[in-house]
């Protein structure tokens, strides 16, 4: 049965699920059918046998309508560019929230996390995930004001949910170290709302816009004073361009 309202679904970033995006979703509810999507392995949703960018794209696409507003955050905004370009017809319009299109630095692109950086979080993780959980949350929000509120909102969000599947937060990491869809961006024709923090330390603005300049029908909207979770920190601006984009 299809909604009286335009349906906005959303995707969270690595180790994180939907009640993420709770704040933001109080916000549009009144105009927008929203609906929360978590990521294989997170969340309490199931692990899957394949996890690759394709197969948790694929995963996504299978729980859209057609023509849905689709955003997402961080890892989930690199699902979503996946889905759309994999699952046309799924997506009318995407939302790229915090969102590159390729997590580590090599030669030719410096707006990135050092490649070694990346591979210490993994081993990491192997040892402690819940430590290293933690300390990814802190670098989401370095930089923003009133950090502390926004970590302790980012805990909850952790807390009220299972924890995720230590094979899918694997997965999660190797696919941000593996992807690059410099290359498959370039192709997307949807209408698509680039917004980003300023103050962004895991996905540099430059990122954003990269994103902004490369795809063909795109809006980019930085904001000054947020950093890697501007669905948290600045909420009432982040739900003001996702209705003047998408109505």
């Amino acid at each position: 049965m299809s909604s009286p309202k335009p349906v906005l679904v959303l995707v969270h970033g690595w180790g994180m699920n939907a009640r993420v995006f709770d704040a933001l979703a109080d916000r549009l509810d009144d105009r927008f059918d929203v609906r929360g999507f978590d990521l294989p392995g997170h969340g309490g949703r199931d692990a899957q046998a394949v996890n690759t960018l394709e197969a948790w794209a694929d995963a996504l696409a299978d729980a859209l309508p057609d023509d849905a507003n689709l955003l997402g955050w961080s890892l989930g905004g690199q699902v979503a560019l996946r889905a759309a370009l994999d699952h046309p017809r799924k997506v009318a319009r995407l939302i790229l929230v915090a969102t590159t299109p390729r997590f580590v630095q090599r030669a030719d692109w410096a707006s990135a996390m050092d490649a070694a950086d990346l591979a210490a979080f993994g081993e990491a993780l192997l040892a402690d995930p819940a430590t290293t959980l933690q300390r990814f949350l802190s670098l989401q929000t370095r930089g923003t004001p009133g950090q502390k509120a926004l970590l302790q909102h980012l805990r909850q969000a952790l807390r009220e949910a299972p924890e995720p599947d230590r094979v899918a937060l694997a997965a999660g990491l190797a696919i941000l170290r593996d992807t690059d869809l410099r290359g498959d961006v370039l192709r997307l024709t949807h209408p698509t709302l680039v917004l980003h923090g300023a103050l962004d330390t895991l996905t540099p603005a430059a990122a954003g816009a990269w994103l902004a300049a490369n795809l063909r029908a795109a809006r980019h909207v930085e904001l000054e004073r947020a950093a890697h979770a501007p669905h948290l920190s600045h909420p009432d601006d982040v739900a003001r361009e996702i209705e003047r984009f998408c109505l």
